[in-house]
């Protein structure tokens, strides 16, 4: 497959699974199980000089599931875990925070 294949494939999950967990109440982990175990297989079968490119972006999509997540299952969940340990830099405040994204599209295409 290719590399952009691969790429855009690991972004979509990524952020589909933060989009699903953002303000729930109430998430059944065994949902989970599949979609955070095929995420993490992903992300390892990138080399590190690929992985550099999307990290820092991949760390506010994960930040953000990783903080709607925690309260519902525990921070020592393994699907918590799991998304923890693709996260190499700093985490976003909240799963609300979005302002980084924004100031990043607003400068790059404008208000």
């Amino acid at each position: 497959m290719n590399v952009y294949q691969e790429i855009f494939e690991f972004a979509a999950s990524a952020g589909a699974l933060e989009g699903y967990v953002f303000k729930k109440e109430n998430v059944p982990s065994k949902e989970f199980d599949d979609w955070i175990y095929n995420l993490l297989k992903q992300y390892e079968t990138f080399p590190p000089d690929i992985r550099e490119h999307f990290q820092e972006s991949l760390d506010r999509t994960f930040g953000r599931a990783v903080h709607s997540l925690a309260p519902l299952l525990g921070s020592n969940h393994p699907h918590v875990v799991a998304l923890r340990s693709m996260i190499k830099g700093e985490m976003p405040a909240s799963s609300h925070d979005f302002d980084r994204e924004k100031e990043e599209k607003a400068t790059k295409f404008g208000d």
